[in-house]
């Protein structure tokens, strides 16, 4: 999509003026000629489809077990305790003999004046509810898990109740109650885990730099006038701030790797159809998925262990086997032209510098993000987000099943290149974190250029439902963090989690909040 970068007065115009019966179609009706033009001779994929190739030396995990035990398991392959640069769930379990509310008055003492907008919904009073009974347990000898008195944030458009679930929006609450928290939501409590309250997002999940003008945008900690990516801002802030070990977020378009790249921590994008999406606003889609955003890999992976578990509808299509491992040696493959395809080679490089690896060639990659606008833009026509919902309504039924013709075409390319490679790596985000405009905070902003490099390489895992982490692996000469996006083959979570562990590079932002 071609468009300038507007903000203030001429963005307000710029919106009304594609809102308009007869302007609007006519500015955007150029944007789909590549599907309404195209012959494609392959049958529509509604969904990601594929068979489940057993990995090697995993731990196979009981979906329909108890949470707990899930977590377990994923304890036991972790590498010897080790402090962190960050506060990692193991500190946590490890200093609690009898503190998680000790930890609560810390916490609740920096969030109830925090320096941007990092949650739309805190409850003091909640938080010391829960931290007391999680040291209750505590002194009885019984924590539930190791993830017993963890804090953890959620995402604006996953339900956990009581919170209300506004999806970053100004009126979401008023017509939609929240009775009982989401699938995945359950499952982290039933571990013990501590909420403290829902998180900023960019309204509705449609856009990538995390821009809220209803609530106030997130500041990226490693640098105020940057934003943090999105559309899960806050739980990629709230997390490289120190002040939660993790966080759920949701990732349609990149929406948890785009924010953890550019604050510098680690988001997973599980595989589709891996765990409920019942319970969040986006449960009905082919491209959006539930994960967790974490200050480490290992945290991810334990929150993952906890999280996992398929509805029973794709239990019955699809068949997941979770599973874990430890680090083995793997095959890694890089498409050239799309790896070096950033804004500043100082992304590349320093993606480059932490792998060997593998050239593979990658067909067809316009029309594979083509296909993903298309679906993820036909999918949302439920919510409003101005600026998106316009060039999301010029889109036909023809349209969305040619989207879904390529999604089928480009699913034979990958599964081909996997026969070659385990993992597929890229940088995350063509650019580090953008500036924030001032003249944006008030209004938003459109600026498709910047979008097109945060989106560049994130499309491929949300289209195919693939699985694929972003890694922090290095910073800019400014600072900024760097992150590495590595793609699995399907329902290869595994895989991808032992890569990203071996590259992981973390250091503390400027805005860090020492809990412990």
């Amino acid at each position: 999509v071609q468009a300038p970068h507007l903000t203030g007065f001429w963005f307000r115009f710029f919106v009304r003026l594609i809102e308009a019966p007869l302007i609007g179609p006519f500015l955007l009706k150029k944007e789909n000629q590549l599907l309404r033009n195209t012959v494609f001779p392959e049958e529509p994929m509604f969904k990601p489809e594929y068979p489940q190739e057993k990995e090697h030396s995993v731990v196979e995990l009981d979906e329909d077990g108890r949470p707990e035990g899930r977590v377990e398991s994923a304890l036991n392959c972790l590498p010897h305790y080790d402090p962190f640069r960050y506060w990692k769930i193991r500190d946590y379990a490890y200093a609690y003999q009898s503190t998680p509310s000790m930890v609560a008055e810390s916490i609740i003492s920096m969030i109830e004046e925090p320096p941007t907008p990092l949650l739309l919904s805190f409850d003091a009073a909640e938080v010391r509810k829960q931290a007391a009974a999680s040291t209750q347990r505590f002194e009885s000898g019984n924590p539930l898990s190791i993830l017993d008195g963890i804090f953890i944030a959620i995402k604006d458009d996953i339900d956990c109740h009581p919170h209300p679930s506004t999806g970053g929006s100004t009126w979401m609450h008023e017509v939609r109650d929240v009775k009982k928290d989401a699938v995945c939501v359950s499952r982290l409590r039933s571990c013990g885990v501590i909420f403290i309250g829902k998180t900023n997002m960019h309204e509705f999940g449609m856009g990538t730099t995390g821009n809220n003008s209803n609530y106030g945008t997130a500041r990226n900690p490693h640098a105020p006038d940057r934003y943090t990516g999105g559309s899960s801002s806050g739980p990629a802030a709230i997390v490289a701030s120190g002040l939660c070990s993790a966080a759920l977020g949701t990732d349609g378009g990149g929406s948890v790797r785009i924010p953890s790249s550019l604050c510098g921590v680690v988001g997973l994008k599980i595989n589709y159809g891996r765990t409920s999406m019942e319970g969040s606003l986006c449960d009905s889609g082919t491209v959006e998925v539930i994960g967790p955003i974490a200050s480490t890999v290992e945290d991810a992976m334990l929150v993952y262990a906890a999280m996992l578990g398929a509805s029973p509808a794709n239990r019955i299509s699809m068949k997941p086997l979770p599973t874990l491992s430890s680090l083995r040696s793997l095959r890694i493959g890089i498409y050239t032209p799309w790896f070096n395809n950033v804004h500043s080679t100082e992304v590349s490089d320093k993606c480059e510098d932490a792998l060997n690896l593998l050239e593979v060639v990658i067909p067809e990659i316009v029309e594979m993000r083509t296909a993903h606008l298309v679906s993820i833009g036909s999918e949302k026509l439920s919510y409003d987000t101005r600026t998106s919902l316009a060039l999301f309504q010029s889109f036909t039924a023809a349209d969305y099943v040619a989207a879904q013709c390529i999604r089928r075409r480009i699913m034979h390319y990958f599964m081909e290149i996997f026969k070659k490679v385990d993992v597929i790596v890229t940088p995350t985000t063509g650019m580090t974190a953008p500036r924030i405009p001032p003249s944006a905070l008030k209004s938003g902003e459109t600026d498709m250029p910047t979008t097109g490099y945060l989106m560049r390489f994130v499309v491929p895992a949300n289209l195919l439902g693939l699985p694929a982490i972003s890694v922090p692996v290095g910073y800019d000469k400014e600072g900024l963090p760097i992150g590495l996006q590595v793609i699995g083959r399907p329902w290869a979570e595994a895989t991808i989690l032992r890569v990203a562990a071996a590259v992981e590079k973390l250091r503390r932002p400027v805005t860090y909040y020492d809990v412990l």
